[in-house]
């Protein structure tokens, strides 16, 4: 997997974009890379997954050049698409958290990156935009999808058709990050926090996250109904039993 790089250690699963000579621009061979890692990922032993980008760009979007230069365009695109986008969703419904760290640019598919993470820290200076007008292309990667559910429709449009850029803390404030730091403490803040929910109940955290992720896409009766059976699963899981004997031993 030489565009993307898979590491784990003390239950962090860590996915890094490893090409940094095009600020991680995403092509074939780097989707089927992801898609590998997100294979590893789904490994018990895994309780949080980080992802991350190598250099100063977190990820600019397509390879440009790679379809550029594909003997089909249309169809090397549509296949870039499906790929990324199933792989990103792969992630997204990964019973664990995953713990996003971004920095310099989110541009583009990068956006799918993070609308598929469930903690995303950024650095400072990092900045957002949808960039697709600029090359005279439109969403993918279910940015589309996503994003309005995320930041509501008329601010997804107006990143869609004015091309507006977004610094750390607008986006924050739009609710596409979790938290904004200084950029010379990112990458201890996003390894804090992944090793700090890894030593939290997995399971519960998981189901905590699917139960949020699904909300849009039922009935409140259906959300509610499914919030129950969890529960009622959840008490009996070792990790609950432990941490409800140490809750009533205080």
């Amino acid at each position: 997997m030489a565009d993307v790089r898979w590491e784990t250690a003390g239950g962090v699963g860590r996915i890094t974009l490893d090409r940094p000579d095009v600020s991680n621009a995403v092509d074939l061979s780097t989707t089927r890379a992801l898609a590998e890692a997100v294979t590893k990922a789904e490994a018990d032993d895994v309780r949080v997954v980080l992802l991350t980008g190598a250099g100063a760009r977190f990820c600019a979007g397509g390879d440009v050049r790679s379809f550029l230069g594909a003997d089909e365009p249309p169809k090397y695109l549509h296949e870039l698409a499906t790929a990324l986008e199933a792989a990103l969703r792969r992630l997204s419904e990964l019973p664990k958290p995953v713990v996003a760290g971004v920095q310099g640019a989110v541009a583009g598919a990068g956006l799918a990156f993070v609308l598929n993470a469930d903690v995303v820290v950024a650095a400072r200076s990092t900045k957002f935009r949808m960039a697709y007008s600029g090359i005279g292309l439109t969403p993918d990667c279910g940015v589309s999808y996503l994003l309005p559910r995320t930041v509501g429709t008329q601010r997804a449009l107006e990143l869609a058709l004015t091309g507006r850029t977004l610094t750390a803390d607008e986006a924050q404030g739009w609710g596409l990050v979790t938290e904004v730091v200084e950029n010379d403490t990112l990458v201890h803040r996003v390894e804090e926090l992944a090793k700090t929910i890894a030593a939290g109940p997995a399971a519960a955290l998981g189901q905590a996250k699917r139960l949020i992720r699904s909300a849009f896409d039922g009935s409140r009766e259906g959300s509610a109904a499914d919030e129950a059976d969890t529960i009622a699963r959840a008490v009996s899981t070792g990790e609950a039993q432990l941490l409800i004997e140490r809750f009533t031993a205080r």
